[in-house]
């Protein structure tokens, strides 16, 4: 399983913090940068990590920015985005089991290292229930 993962300036060291974890639980690894701290814009990334996953090049992306709200913003204006700003472990598995969410955000200003590891991984672990998700996740992806 491939995961596309993107950052604004401010979350390059945490990105990478996530992509080493990501890594070693055996998950393949796309990085679409930034690798530079020097003030770059948050749209961009969640963009392109959108697109990806959206097209199939991804199965997964994990977005990082000041809070995770800008760049999941980005994210979720591509068709078949679910990005879910996640700052503890709990509700990045529920987005996963009820709102199948196929892209993870986080805020580097908000969740340190540590946190952003038990966050990932709680996500990733977690599967779509479907049932009676399956339709309100559908109602998401009907809207245009």
């Amino acid at each position: 399983m491939k995961i596309a993962f993107g950052s604004d300036h401010v979350g390059v060291a945490l990105r990478h913090e996530l992509m080493d974890e990501a890594a070693s639980l055996g998950f393949e690894i796309e990085d679409l940068g930034t690798d530079s701290e020097e003030r770059t814009d948050y749209p961009k990334y969640g963009e392109m990590v959108g697109r990806l996953v959206a097209a199939g090049g991804a199965d997964l992306g994990v977005i990082v920015c000041g809070t995770g709200v800008g760049i999941s913003l980005a994210a979720n204006r591509v068709p078949g985005i679910r990005a879910a700003v996640c700052s503890e472990p709990y509700t990045a598995m529920l987005s996963r089991q009820h709102n199948n969410s196929n892209v993870l955000a986080m805020g580097a200003r908000v969740v340190g290292p540590g946190l952003g590891r038990l966050i990932l991984r709680s996500w990733l672990q977690a599967e779509f229930e479907g049932g009676r998700h399956a339709h309100r996740v559908a109602m998401l992806d009907d809207i245009k």
